[in-house]
């Protein structure tokens, strides 16, 4: 009696660890859609630490989508940090639109970081990309401020390492400068705005990105500062700096020149008592000459004093 209770235990936990380990549903269901995965590959699965819900469900969805892909594949795919259910989806999309896109293609563009689904349905349909608005000078020095819109498509094959959204943005805005810079006026620029289209796009500005420019268009064009006309402004003051800098320098050198030259006239005075004195003692000045002389200077004196409104104070005195 106790055999077969025993017997009927071992039986129900047997059930529960086979339950347990193996989901029965979803194996059930993975054979129904299709897919061959033994259940040995479902327990190794469990003990290499594996959803299967992850492995099975893009399984599921690939064979019903007419792609084969490999249980192992995709599971070396989740363990690497992968997310195997967007590769799945942007296969089944490539699929689709008809575009070339490889399980390894599509991993390894999904472990580089970037999302293989989106890039897939950028590829079908084209994404428009807003510049900010550019500021160029054409050669009559008008300023034109540029907006452009640009249309671009995911290019899968320079998907992984090449440049994203904001070099595109640079080139064409460099792009934009550069042409408008060439333009005789800016008149010109406004009358035919398709002309900066056209040789933008010439350049080949999309080479090394991972995205092809499919068209520029002109979105707006705005008149701005006379940049010309600021830089001669500011070049007419700087040449007037310079000319008041110029001219206060000969003046402060004619300035020094006048204290030299009054410097030289005192040297001079001041040896005349000198000479006068060696006439006296030698006799070529006689007393008399001196006395004259005295009066001559001081006549000069006075006459100078009364023509500049300056009156001796004793004089004065003596005629009140």
């Amino acid at each position: 009696m106790e055999a077969p209770l025993i017997i009927a235990g071992l039986v129900v936990v047997f059930l529960v660890v086979f339950f347990s380990i193996i989901p029965v549903g979803m194996w059930i269901s993975a054979v129904a859609s299709g897919v061959k995965i033994s259940v040995f590959s479902l327990i190794g699965m469990k003990l290499r630490r594996v959803k299967p819900a992850k492995i099975l469900g893009p399984m599921i969805k690939a064979t019903k989508a007419g792609i084969v892909v490999k249980a192992n594949e995709l599971e070396a795919h989740l363990l690497a940090g992968g997310n195997v259910d967007n590769v799945v989806n942007a296969l089944i999309a490539a699929e689709r639109a008809g575009i070339d896109l490889s399980f390894e293609q599509a991993s390894a563009i999904d472990l580089a970081g970037r999302d293989v689904f989106e890039a897939v349905k950028m590829s079908v349909t084209p994404k428009v990309i807003e510049t900010p608005q550019i500021s160029a000078v054409a050669k009559d020095g008008i300023e034109l401020l540029v907006k452009a819109r640009v249309t671009v498509r995911t290019n899968i094959n320079q998907l992984i390492g090449g440049a994203g959204e904001a070099t595109v943005l640079a080139r064409v805005g460099e792009g934009i400068v550069t042409t408008v810079g060439s333009a005789l006026t800016h008149s010109s620029v406004l009358e035919n705005p398709d002309d900066i289209s056209k040789v933008v796009l010439e350049k080949g500005l999309d080479s090394g990105t991972a995205y092809e420019i499919i068209s520029i268009d002109i979105a707006d064009i705005d008149i701005g500062r006379n940049i010309g006309a600021n830089l001669q402004s500011l070049q007419a003051e700087a040449n007037t700096k310079i000319a008041q800098a110029k001219a206060e320098e000969r003046r402060a050198m004619a300035v020094a020149l006048e204290q030299e030259m009054k410097a030289e006239v005192v040297k001079a005075e001041a040896e005349v008592p000198r000479a006068m004195a060696q006439a006296l003692m030698s006799g070529n000045l006689g007393a008399l000459d001196y006395y004259k002389l005295q009066n001559v200077q001081a006549d000069t004196k006075m006459k100078k004093d009364i023509g500049n409104g300056v009156v001796d104070f004793v004089e004065t005195k003596k005629n009140v």
